[in-house]
């Protein structure tokens, strides 16, 4: 089975790979020769995630999905949300979006936040989509080498470790990202059983 990952974050593309464990072969977009920016202008993750997998389907006669994944913070009403990945700006880096939260949450006892992926798949031409919710709590400061993102400053409840103190492998188990890519694949193997993914 051969599906395209609608994206240009190699570390996401390093973390499905390790998630869907061989079950299914992941082109990225180098992969289909596609070099340029997918459009994401869209106020929901859900509307995001279907942007960018439509415009690789559509591009290229590709069966494909994308994901949108959002951190929501109670303190913050829910912000950054839908604007995780430019939350400092159209140019930030994820160290600059992890300053903003810190300096917004300064103080704040309330730490509590979520992490929420919304997988959009385009499947002969049908729109499918799933998610993956984790429940944690933002740190007082970065901790961990590992994951990319927010994953320095999230900790997932019922863990003494942030999501960067952890392998991919444990993290994939537990993350947002992973839970969607799980739901994923189980639709895959039972809805599509016999019907290979070109």
């Amino acid at each position: 089975m051969k599906l395209v990952f609608a994206t240009n974050n190699k570390n996401k593309i390093k973390e499905i790979q390790s998630a869907i464990l061989g079950k299914m072969e992941i082109l990225s977009l180098a992969e289909i020769g596609f070099s340029g920016e997918i459009p994401e202008d869209y106020d929901t993750l859900e509307e995001n995630a279907l942007q960018k997998a439509t415009h690789i389907a559509t591009r290229f006669n590709v069966n494909c999905f994308a994901d949108d994944t959002g951190l929501e913070i109670e303190a913050l009403q829910g912000r950054p949300g839908v604007y995780s990945a430019r939350y400092a700006g159209s140019q930030a880096s994820a160290e600059n979006n992890m300053e903003k939260v810190l300096r917004e949450l300064k103080g704040e006892s309330n730490r509590k936040a979520l992490f929420r992926t919304v997988i959009s798949l385009k499947y002969n031409q049908q729109d499918y989509f799933f998610e993956g919710i984790v429940q944690g709590q933002i740190l007082e400061s970065k901790t961990g080498d590992e994951g990319f993102g927010y994953d320095p400053i999230f900790q997932p409840d019922g863990f003494c470790q942030s999501f960067a103190e952890m392998s991919i492998a444990q993290k994939n188990k537990i993350s947002h990202r992973g839970l969607a890519v799980k739901r994923l694949v189980q639709f895959l193997e039972d809805e599509i059983t016999g019907s290979p993914v070109q």
